[in-house]
């Protein structure tokens, strides 16, 4: 999982976060205007009320002038209409940037984990990745648009509420606002303690994905050994911690919450207590001291909220850093400026004392060299963890070498476009994922423009056809997730059919069809047949009769070829190819030879 730095650098990186968030609000500045305009407009407005009523008390009430009274309620009712119209415009296009920035932000973050290499994806988990996608663009989002306007609303109401009380008794305002810079300091403070508990508590989120992912994702093996009790003991105490954050962060504002709130009540205490005295003895009028405890009392709802407010920016940005954590991860396999197409490409491989480490001082392959040409067909074998599937993974880029070169006709393939080097790679993998949908969007994926004629042509080189066409709905059949309709052959013949439609000149295989029945094998194999034709072909053999018709084999072990040649050659060695072959091979050919003589004997019979 990606890992968290300390508090204290998060904290620093606050602002340039917030900045980098209110970036995404930029191309969309006239519904920024009208929004914030609207906001400003209804905050303006709210500031006359209290006015308007001081001069009902004083020009009405206090002087029997009935028709004062109806003025000022009809310019209460005017202002009310007006403000109608402003909140309809704040509300409505604050929601509309909420919602245009999240939808910015999700494709932003879903290019980037698109794009992020293979080494990126193996040490990160899928649930924690979904997290951020759903749950940390969602908190983002609630910020970026409406609460960041209701946060400077705020703002904007107390400067102004603070301008108005000044201008009717700087003596009384200045006693109301005493509790104020009180209340400032511990809003703040607030904010600094639960920014680093709402990023925990998102993290712990993502554990939580992470681990209901995981455990959907083998929910057959859950059942298969009775694990559910183990799987939802796991739950309970990632979700337990969950709560055990959330707590603490609920127990923190309600500690803070009332405090808010006894300050404020604090701020009508001093002026009831030292302005009504001065109200009685005339030195203000009533109208005065109403309008500012009805500024006060306009502070209220806001200061309370401004809690909730600090709350949802410290989560915003959070958030916002996880969710930027991803976007900002290093592409060490991104295209160079001076990158060419490969065009029309022969299929030659050359690898130049190649080098690979997933990580740092534990190398995985050393020194490897070889040439395939074009059309050739080069098996892999070896003990498990000596290099076979990472030698593979090289041609295409999936993760870069970190020694030596690889070569696609005599170019580096850091020299190439990755789209272009790929485009000419297939690839049929031993357990082929299929996605949810029809089986002929599964054989086209990686040619959406290809035609039915095209994608049934491709279906029938791959022994896929009939099969197909037993389903009731034939090539519009729907897989299911990961293809678990279908069986372990049919969907080994569809990834075949996908991989003939895209008609690689560079073709890598895993060859084993341990897990399929003879018959369903011998389809396969004819069909891999077909898929081999004419092109440089690399395979993880686990097939005597793969090993057999390939035209060299590529013996390794610890990372390094250790012996090379055709299968005759390699068993005349003696060496580590001759201990696989009578461990694990001998079988397979006295098996097609018992297999050949029973043939024969039924035939003669």
């Amino acid at each position: 999982m990606i890992g968290t730095k300390n508090t204290k650098t998060n904290q620093n990186q606050q602002p340039a976060i917030y900045r980098r968030l209110l970036s995404y609000l930029r191309p969309y500045w006239k519904q920024v205007l009208l929004a914030y305009g609207a906001m400003i407009a209804s905050v303006l407005l709210n500031l006359f009320i209290p006015q308007i009523i001081k001069q009902a008390i004083d020009v009405g009430l206090a002087a029997g002038r009935a028709s004062a009274l109806f003025v000022s309620g009809g310019i209460i009712l005017a202002i009310a209409l007006i403000r109608g119209i402003a909140g309809f415009g704040q509300r409505f296009y604050g929601e509309w940037l909420t919602h245009r920035v999240a939808y910015d932000l999700r494709n932003a973050y879903y290019r980037s984990v698109q794009s992020l290499p293979f080494a990126f994806h193996d040490r990160t988990h899928t649930g924690d990745l979904m997290s951020r996608a759903t749950s940390d663009i969602s908190e983002t989002e609630r910020f970026v648009g409406i609460g960041l306007m209701d946060l400077l609303s705020t703002f904007l109401l107390l400067l102004g509420v603070l301008g108005a009380m000044l201008f009717e008794s700087i003596p009384l305002a200045l006693l109301a606002l005493l509790p104020m810079p009180v209340l400032l300091i511990a809003t703040l403070r607030f904010g600094n303690t639960v920014r680093p508990m709402f990023k925990s508590i998102q993290e712990q989120i993502g554990l939580l994905s992470t681990t209901m992912q995981e455990s959907l994702t083998g929910i057959r093996v859950v059942k298969a050994f009775a694990r559910e009790p183990y799987e939802l003991q796991k739950f309970d105490e990632a979700n337990d911690e969950w709560f055990r954050r959330r707590y603490n962060l609920i127990q923190t504002w309600a500690n803070n919450w009332p405090f808010f709130t006894f300050l404020v009540a604090s701020s009508i205490f001093l002026l009831l207590w030292f302005g009504g005295p001065r109200a009685l003895s005339g030195e203000i009028t009533v109208g005065s001291l109403f309008a500012l405890i009805s500024y006060v009392l306009m502070l209220s709802q806001p200061v309370q909220r401004l809690g909730f407010l600090v709350n949802l920016a410290a989560t915003a940005g959070a958030s916002a850093s996880r969710v930027f954590e991803i976007m900002d991860t290093p592409n060490e396999v991104a295209d160079r400026p001076d990158a060419i197409e490969l065009r029309n490409p022969k299929g030659e491989v050359i690898f130049e004392h190649v080098g690979f480490a997933y990580r740092e001082g534990v190398p995985i392959l050393k020194d490897v060299s070889f040439r395939a040409e074009p059309g050739q067909k080069i098996a892999l074998i070896g003990p498990t963890g000596s290099g076979k599937s990472t030698i593979t993974n090289l041609i295409p880029r999936f993760y870069e070498a970190t020694e030596g070169r690889v070569l696609v006709d005599g170019v580096d393939v850091r020299q190439i476009r990755l789209p272009s080097l790929r485009r000419h790679i297939g690839i049929v993998l031993q357990d082929p994922f299929l996605f949810s949908q029809t089986i002929a969007e599964n054989i086209a994926y990686g040619r959406p423009d290809a035609s039915r004629e095209e994608i049934v042509a491709a279906a029938k080189a791959a022994h896929a056809h009939e099969f197909i066409m037993s389903f009731p709905e034939g090539y519009e059949t729907r897989v299911g997730e990961r293809g678990v309709t279908l069986s372990g052959g049919q969907k080994q013949r569809i990834a075949i059919a996908r991989a003939l439609l895209t008609n690689p000149r560079i073709l890598i295989l895993d060859d084993s069809t341990s897990s399929v029945d003879t018959e369903t094998e011998h389809l396969i194999q004819q069909a891999l047949a077909v898929l081999m034709e004419g092109r440089t072909t690399f395979i993880i053999a686990q097939r005597l009769l793969t090993l057999k018709g390939a035209d060299c084999i590529l013996v390794l072990d610890k990372g390094q070829i250790v012996e090379r040649g055709t299968h005759e050659e390699l068993l005349a060695l003696n060496g580590l190819y001759r201990q696989i072959y009578d461990l694990q091979l001998k079988d397979q050919e006295e098996f097609v030879a018992l297999q050949t003589r029973m043939n024969r004997e039924a035939r003669s019979a």
